[in-house]
């Protein structure tokens, strides 16, 4: 018996020891091609994880965009068929395709096309941004007890999606992203590296005990960006735009309430914009759509196929980018929509340039101040115009029949065109053109948002700037600027004379909220003395606040007051190129409180609808947006109404109280009543004034000398060296995004 249990155990060791031997062998000779094999049926793939893009917040910390977690479904064509078998009871693939229609909208015949033709693929997209409540169902199958184990090469990707709360609210400014969180347009493209992270990613490996085991490096999420916006604000602002489109579209003829309306609120003490918004706006949740943004009608989109005149005839494109396209070649449906797209993402405060007009006369008054060249005790005398060159036709003041003789600061109040032109003569070229240059006219403010407009080329340089270029250069006209480079420039002129960088981000934060960064204001330059700028307010206040001197000349800015509250502010009307089209531009631009401005309000109407070329002229119509937003503004900027009500403004709030409802303004740009007598001595002839500049006795228009004057506009039709006699494109265009994938 022992002999026998000796044999085996014999036989039993010698074929291990034979095993061994062999399995020596084929780890020699064939060692790779089996560890190979092996490894092929280990399910090492890595998978991705990706960052979280940071969220954009307005000042108080109002998500303005943010990124929201969504799943796609993945196909490992791979694995599942790893675990396919005649054997119904072990067969993995038919389940899950079951599972799979079940719980998803796809078909059928293509899930089996993909899973045939991509067999040996471990990665196949089936569906993308799936919410968490749109995989439960399948999470469910995936974790029941029976169907779970037969549900084999199907899983669940991280990602996320750009959401935006408020839609199109401060849409130009917030921008929005494209596939792979590239940044399009807004602070969406200015701070796309600040707010995207770095993907992480999971590796599955053998370990050298040949387990599986599983590597992570986690992703790191994106930072941040505290905007300057204020979403109450900006909804102030863009509620009074729609309200005066809804009030002026086809009001006096058919058409739009303006061809471009924007509004500017900015914090002069430190160059924070609280709010900017345009006419056009669009949901950043789609920004694709010209149709379903309202830019564009539905029977328009589908007339330009066949005729894309159609653009230039409803006012979408200028003849000469008609003309531009047609020599490209790019007249078909893709490249219209291309243009079309471009101009509704267009932020018209900073990238489109137009003549301010009168809103620039403070900045001429006190750079002169400044200069030396003028002072507080100047008079001049308005005769309603000027002859600049011999043979020309006078350049004429929007109160046609002259405002008589006016003090320094009547030639803002009243909006003087002839006080100006005596101004800038006294300054002369290089003088003026210095101070143009100190006020940063025509150049870029440098603000963080892309598509800023340089004006360079539109504004007069010594070797373009003639007598008439110097005179109309006074009061605003002939040259260019943007939005944003007029409210900065003013800004300086009221807050003691500090020009501050105009900026929309105040603060980077990490992942978890901490503070990486604080955006500090950046102050530039001075550009006039505390003196200057406390009389240039002072001036401003009376231009709303004032009352009429002995000539009848009435404050041209009242229209816009808030009653109880000190403000002060500017009028401005253009009159566009070509100069017989008498169309108009006009502004008002203002702040408050009077005496430490805490916010600035800039508000530009681009022909507005109005029933001729004589009341479109008016700045009532900006003074009234003005109104509305700065009546509702400033109680929640904590800006308290601390001056009696003027008497001529309680029949107003009085209505107001009554009807709960706003009294519309009137009146514009070198409002006038009527003429108060005469105060001259006897000496000087009946209908003649003595210019306290000159001594000169002159001759004042009479009523039909003043009506004839009003059919050559302001400027007499002399059109600017810059421009010729059409509408200038903007000299630097900001570049345009090309037309991405749908997100």
């Amino acid at each position: 018996m022992k002999g026998k249990l000796a044999l085996l155990f014999t036989i039993i060791v010698l074929a291990l020891i034979g095993v061994n031997v062999r399995l020596a062998y084929i780890n020699k000779t064939n060692g790779d091609k089996y560890t190979k094999k092996v490894l092929a049926q280990q399910d090492t793939a890595s998978t991705l994880l990706p960052y979280k893009r940071g969220d954009i917040l307005d000042r108080n910390g109002t998500i303005l965009a943010t990124s929201e977690k969504v799943y796609n479904l993945i196909l490992d064509p791979k694995v599942l068929l790893q675990n396919k078998s005649d054997d119904e009871k072990k067969d993995c693939v038919e389940p899950t395709i079951r599972a799979l229609l079940e719980c998803f909208e796809l078909e059928e015949e293509k899930l089996r096309t993909e899973l045939n033709e991509k067999k040996d693929s471990s990665y196949v997209p089936l569906l993308r941004q799936l919410t968490k409540e749109q995989t439960e169902a399948f999470r469910e199958l995936l974790e029941d007890e029976k169907r779970g184990p037969k549900i084999k090469g199907v899983w669940f990707e991280d990602s996320y999606i750009r959401r935006y709360p408020n839609n199109s609210l401060a849409c130009h400014v917030v921008g929005y992203t494209v596939m792979g969180n590239q940044g399009q347009t807004g602070i969406e493209e200015e701070y796309s590296s600040v707010l995207n992270g770095t993907n992480g990613r999971s590796y599955n490996y053998l370990n050298e005990d040949l387990e599986q085991a599983k590597s992570v490096k986690a992703p790191t999420d994106g930072n941040s960006v505290v905007s300057t916006i204020d979403v109450t604000l900006q909804g102030i602002v863009e509620k009074y735009i729609d309200k005066f489109i809804e009030d002026y579209t086809n009001k006096f003829v058919e058409g739009p309430a303006a061809k471009n309306i924007g509004v500017i609120m900015m914090d002069p003490q430190t160059g924070e914009i609280l709010a900017m918004a345009g006419d056009v706006d669009f949901d950043l949740n789609d920004p694709q759509e010209l149709v379903g943004n309202g830019y564009i009608s539905q029977e328009i989109y589908n007339a330009m196929e066949g005729n894309p005149h159609i653009l230039v005839d409803q006012g979408y494109m200028q003849q000469r980018e008609y003309d531009r396209l047609e020599t490209d070649g790019k007249l078909d449906m893709e490249n219209l929509k291309l243009f079309l797209l471009n101009q509704m993402w267009r932020n018209y405060c900073i990238s489109d340039g137009f003549e301010p007009g009168s809103t620039v006369k403070p900045l001429t008054v006190a750079g002169a101040l400044e200069a030396g060249v003028i002072s507080d005790s100047d008079t001049f005398l308005c005769d309603g115009g000027q002859t600049i060159v011999e043979g020309q036709k006078p350049i004429t003041c929007a109160k046609k029949s002259g405002h008589g003789i006016i003090s320094l600061e009547g030639s803002l109040m009243f909006s003087c065109n002839d006080a100006l032109m005596q101004i800038g003569a006294k300054e002369g070229y290089d003088t003026f053109l210095k101070y143009q240059q100190i006020f940063n006219i025509g150049l870029k403010t440098n603000i963080d948002l892309p598509g800023e407009t340089n004006n360079a080329s539109t504004v007069f340089s010594r070797e373009t700037m003639g007598p008439t270029e110097l005179a109309t250069s006074s009061f605003g006209q002939g040259y260019n600027m943007t939005m944003i480079q007029e409210a900065a420039a003013f800004s300086s002129v009221i807050n003691g004379g500090y020009y501050y960088k105009p900026h929309v981000v105040k603060k980077i934060l990490d992942s978890n909220g901490g503070t990486v960064e604080n955006i500090n204001p950046v102050l530039v330059k001075q550009t006039v003395s505390s003196k200057t700028s406390a009389l240039i307010r002072q001036y401003l206040y009376n231009t709303m606040y004032g009352v009429a001197d002995g000539n009848g000349n009435n404050p041209t800015g009242r229209k816009a007051r808030v009653a109880g509250y000190t403000m002060g502010g500017k009028t401005g009307t253009a009159e566009k190129v070509p100069r017989s089209a008498r169309k108009y531009l006009v502004s008002f631009i203002g702040f408050a409180p009077a005496d430490n401005p805490q916010v600035v309000c800039y508000v530009v109407v681009d022909e507005p609808n109005a029933a001729d070329h004589i009341t479109q002229a008016s700045s009532s119509y900006a003074q009234e947006i003005f109104k509305n937003i700065m009546k509702e503004a400033m109680p929640y900027l904590n800006i308290y109404a601390t001056e009696e009500i003027p008497e001529d403004m309680r029949e107003e709030v009085e209505a107001e109280n009554a009807a709960k409802a706003e009294q519309e303004g009137g009146g514009g740009d070198g409002e006038t009543g009527e003429e108060g007598e005469d105060s001259e001595e006897d000496t000087v002839p009946e209908g003649y004034l003595t210019d306290p500049n000159t001594g000169e006795q002159v001759k004042m228009p009479t009523e039909e000398e003043a009506r004839s004057r009003e059919e050559d506009g302001i400027l007499g039709g002399i059109e600017s060296p810059l421009f010729g006699n059409e509408e200038p494109e903007n000299p630097q265009e900001p570049e345009s995004p090309e037309e991405p994938e749908n997100p």
